[in-house]
């Protein structure tokens, strides 16, 4: 049997002469139904979906040639990939491209694609906050729970509702409509579920290594900062990656998280006073922080119902240190946490808290000068030390 895995691209308008000729030669038809209806003068065709279901129609069938189509390109976020490893082991099989939704957008936009950002939102889980967050346009494949109206609620919701969008919807069809507007206006909108979607990139600082000046942060006289030398070297220890999930407690002006937010995937910061909270807020929309968010409340109740961490920041515990590390424990026992104190009794505590889960601990000492003038000589400011303690499973 000759199997062709047929890309249908973005409607029969699209389809290549290569694949309509492997339509035309076949003796029968595997796909969706919305795809079939497209081939009407086909004798056979039989309706399937999922790859299983796709390769038990396979299986039942005993003429020479069969094409299984695909919406949109084949290699591209196609089902063609899930079906190849299914297919019978005596079969002579082949993949024909499409054009997809991706190619038709650009051209009807007049702009190459080449150097956007692709990701679907096609029935999986998907971000689209991180997503934009990386410098380019992103390109979104949308359908499933997530339509361009939910995809922008959550642009909206981290604060880019003024991001600008565009939405071609129907692409290839008859009903093909463009759209322009802001991430706040579609989400509001009721659209088509074959519709694509190209946001442009947030507006972000240019990455750069750890350990922001501690001048472009806004801070407030009752609301403490942890400073630039501590900051750098907590994410050191730390040790995070760009896929992390990150948890900052106490986070007072926000500086660790926003740092944090710019190395790792999403940071959720906990903060128990209303004025540090706004800081913090500042400081996120300041350097384009959009991954962070922030809850008010304090720990370890406000951690309640917080996506599992990879990497703690505790920089406030309010007296309830050893709650909080049993809850970090409880939720990820491979949590790598580090904990920020001045006090040799609370270094001690941190120390004992987290040696009992059996968390492997070391103490950093951080004590930094800095120079100021002195008339005409330089003098060496010495600040208060601070102690990092850093536990990581054994």
């Amino acid at each position: 049997m000759k199997i062709s895995l047929i890309g249908c691209g973005c409607g029969s308008g699209t389809l290549t002469g290569e694949a309509a000729e492997a339509i035309r030669s076949a003796d029968a038809l595997i796909g969706a139904p919305r795809l079939l209806e497209q081939f009407p003068e086909a004798e056979k065709k039989i309706p399937a979906q999922a790859a299983k279901e796709i390769a038990a129609a396979l299986s039942c069938l005993s003429c020479d040639e069969v094409c299984v189509l695909f919406s949109g390109d084949s290699g591209f976020y196609s089902g063609a990939r899930l079906l190849i490893p299914l297919l019978p082991e005596n079969s002579e099989w082949r993949v024909f491209p499409g054009i997809s939704s991706l190619q038709l957008l650009a051209a009807r936009l007049g702009e190459p694609w080449q150097n956007w950002r692709l990701c679907s939102a096609h029935g999986v889980d998907c971000d689209p906050v991180w997503e934009v967050c990386h410098g380019e346009k992103v390109f979104f494949l949308t359908g499933g729970k997530l339509g361009p109206a939910e995809l922008c609620g959550l642009l909206t919701e981290a604060g880019l509702g003024l991001l600008s969008v565009v939405v071609g919807e129907l692409l290839g069809c008859p009903e093909e409509q463009i759209h322009r507007g802001t991430a706040e206006a579609f989400s509001q909108m009721k659209l088509s579920p074959l519709s694509c979607m190209l946001a442009e990139a947030a507006p972000r600082r240019k990455r750069r290594t750890p350990g922001l000046p501690d001048a472009e942060f806004e801070r407030t006289e009752k609301v403490p900062m942890t400073k630039q030398e501590v900051r750098a070297t907590a994410l050191a220890k730390l040790g995070v990656g760009p896929e992390d999930t990150c948890w900052d407690i106490g986070t007072g002006t926000g500086s660790v998280a926003v740092e944090l937010a710019l190395q790792t995937r999403e940071v959720w910061a906990v903060e128990r006073d209303w004025e540090a909270l706004q800081t913090a807020a500042r400081n996120r929309e300041k350097h384009g922080a959009w991954n962070l968010h922030l809850k008010k409340g304090g720990a370890p109740e406000a951690l309640e119902g917080l996506p599992k961490p990879d990497a703690v920041f505790i920089g406030g515990s309010g007296g309830q240190l050893e709650k909080i590390i049993e809850k970090i424990y409880d939720v990820n026992p491979k949590a790598r946490i580090c904990v920020s104190v001045i006090a040799l009794e609370t270094l001690q505590c941190a120390l004992e808290c987290l040696r009992k889960p059996g968390y492997e601990t070391e103490v950093c000492q951080i004590a930094v000068s800095r120079s100021r003038p002195a008339g005409e000589l330089t003098m060496m400011l010495a600040q208060n030390p601070v102690y990092l303690i850093t536990g990581r499973p054994e």
